[in-house]
């Protein structure tokens, strides 16, 4: 999950990784990952930490963990070679499962160029990749598909989004953060393909640029590889590597009228079954909000917020194992209730008024991903990359909903700050205690129109 701001602790690393292993790379110590035929063409140019050398005698959701949360691969972050290791590496085990490549021409990776001079967040300037397989079902004349995914880019070496804010230049991790989120979809896909077939499309993606607004997630659904009209759900696996006492919260089971009882009824046929708290809301910080706001239901599988978060430890020796074996148990089970064996799909998704796409604003994303002081209660368009912010959606009875601000409208000035992108607006809330008055000029059509908005207290 991403986060602009905050404070912490901070741990000795090894700050630059990559110089200090020169001599042993160079040595051959790097053995590489190999993928298959369809991946040799956009491989990695470099070679990569040979997984084995990492993970040892580890098996499962933990050997994965292991690998992509290893200090070198250096922290992840979107469009560097420590995430093209990552995503060699998520592409090898899809591969090894079984499941076909699913991108552009018959590949694993779904690949764009990312640009960004933020200057909030640092320059960004590169090729980056999702990761996409898919388990194809067995229906003769398919028209449906679900979606399982999680991010597997992190902070890198800190800095932007990090809350450890004297460790730039320090490895930032992010074993929960999301390798383990990545390790489970993994998993869950070795389970599906190795069990009964489904009789619809099961598209697995590892997102790329989560920490940096949702890039990947918006990426895919502004260019899908399989029609958005025929994707029933989207099941998001981010942060599911500290259970504890057995405890999951289940997000966006307000999303379709089904999930009040899917999640239960799939919990409780796993073996050990999860102690299941349940949040109704389909916007988040997280790369299910980009479905949600194409009207597609979602679920959010998430093991809550730590010390740890965002921060230098977050390391591998820190995650729950049979937690995250058992958050494996549970998705597959919810995917065989949604996808059956025979037949179409069904799930029936839940609407509400305050939102353009038809969905239920009842979420603030803007809080949740930026952690500030306080909040305006906005759903950001994170597709979108500059000529303001705008706004997919208001929470109702929220700041920007009794000002008068909705859906649609393009915020251009915030107080006296000019709004080019979501991160200008990022930083511009956060200059502001709760109570605070501020106008907020937005773009609503053709028109310019001005708004006076309290700030209340973020949560």
């Amino acid at each position: 999950m991403h986060r602009m701001s905050g404070s912490g602790p901070i741990r000795p690393r090894l700050a630059a990784a990559w110089r200090a292993l020169a001599v042993p790379v160079a040595a051959g110590l790097w053995a590489g990952v190999t993928l298959p035929a369809a991946g040799l063409a956009q491989q990695s140019p470099w070679r990569c930490p040979e997984p084995a050398s990492l993970t040892g005698e580890l098996t499962g959701e933990l050997a994965h963990v292991r690998y992509l949360a290893d200090d070198l691969l250096e922290g992840r972050a979107v469009a560097t070679r420590g995430e093209r290791c990552a995503g060699d590496y998520i592409a090898a085990r899809f591969a090894a499962i079984g499941l076909q490549p699913a991108a552009e021409n018959g590949g694993w990776f779904q690949s764009w160029t990312v640009s960004s001079d933020n200057p909030h967040g640092g320059a960004v300037h590169g090729e980056a990749r999702n990761v996409v397989a898919i388990l194809p079902g067995s229906a003769p004349h398919r028209t449906q598909s679900l979606v399982i995914g999680a991010h597997y880019d992190h902070l890198g070496l800190g800095g932007f989004g990090s809350l450890s804010p004297d460790a730039t230049g320090t490895v930032h991790n992010g074993a929960d953060d999301n390798a383990s989120g990545t390790a489970v979809l993994i998993e869950a896909a070795r389970a599906l393909a190795s069990g009964p077939p489904l009789a619809q499309d099961v598209l697995f993606i590892a997102f790329t640029g989560e920490e940096r607004g949702l890039w990947g997630s918006a990426h895919y659904v502004n260019a899908p590889l399989l029609p958005l009209e025929g994707t029933v759900a989207m099941l998001n696996l981010d942060m599911v590597g500290r259970v504890r006492d057995g405890l999951l919260t289940v997000m966006g089971t307000g999303t379709a009228e089904e999930w009040e009882v899917i999640p239960e009824r799939a919990n409780a046929s796993i073996a050990a079954p999860l102690d299941l708290r349940f949040n109704s809301d389909g916007f988040g910080a997280s790369d299910h909000t980009s479905f949600y706001a194409r009207g597609i239901p979602v679920l959010h599988f998430f093991s809550n917020t730590h010390p740890d978060y965002h921060r230098v430890e977050d390391d591998w020796e820190l995650v729950n194992a049979e937690g995250m074996d058992r958050v494996t148990d549970l998705v597959a089970a919810v995917v065989r209730e949604v996808v059956p064996a025979a037949g179409m799909a069904s799930l029936t998704p839940v609407e509400g008024a305050g939102n353009p796409h038809g969905v239920s604003a009842s979420g603030d994303a803007s809080s949740m991903a930026s952690g500030f002081r306080v909040r305006l209660g906005t759903i950001p368009d994170y597709s979108r990359e500059s000529g303001g912010m705008a706004i997919t959606a208001v929470r109702e009875g929220g700041p920007a909903a009794e000002a008068g601000l909705q859906g649609g409208d393009i915020i251009v000035k915030f107080g006296p700050h000019e709004i080019d992108t979501v991160y200008d607006y990022m930083a511009a809330l956060n200059e502001y205690d709760p109570g605070d008055e501020v106008e907020i000029v937005v773009l609503r059509g053709e028109e310019r129109l001005s708004f006076t908005a309290v700030l209340v207290a973020g949560g």
